[in-house]
């Protein structure tokens, strides 16, 4: 885990170069989780005393993009598509499958911060249904016995 002064200090040098400049929330917070893989409570305090903009705002817009994260997240992404066609063809089963392999729920992260699971409303793979993403690589056509096969590969 990072110490606070790691964190506040990293924080200072993501914001210095947007200081007395309009526009540099999302940029910054971009920057931030970018260094820390999540957004830290101590960088979110920092960003609001640098910035002198309150800490309810920097909350309200990071909670309203989907890209920002308050929490550690796993070295891997693993998207499991809730949509349609997915639905249709196996995904709950793929979902469950993942779930009980890795000892994760839906939106969590496993305990060696390895992997975040996270259903999703479509990946835009229709065609390939039922399809996973693992970080960028989409996995298609898939039957709950090739999920471990899959996962291994990221080990």
């Amino acid at each position: 885990m990072l110490e606070r002064e790691e964190v506040v200090s990293r924080t200072r040098e993501i914001v210095a170069p947007w200081k007395g400049r309009k526009g540099g929330l999302i940029p910054i917070l971009q920057g931030a989780q970018n260094a820390f893989g999540y957004l830290p409570a101590e960088a979110l305090q920092t960003i609001s005393e640098e910035l002198t903009v309150p800490l309810a705002e920097i909350y309200g817009v990071v909670t309203f993009y989907a890209q920002f994260h308050l929490k550690p997240r796993g070295r891997h992404i693993i998207r499991v598509c809730r949509g349609t066609a997915c639905h249709v063809r196996g995904s709950l089963k793929l979902l469950q499958t993942v779930k009980e392999s890795l000892k994760v729920e839906e939106n969590g992260t496993t305990e060696d911060l390895r992997y975040t699971l996270e259903p999703v409303a479509c990946i835009g793979a229709c065609g390939l249904a039922p399809v996973i993403m693992v970080d960028s690589d989409t996995h298609g056509r898939l039957v709950p016995e090739k999920l471990k096969e899959i996962l291994d590969h990221y080990e």
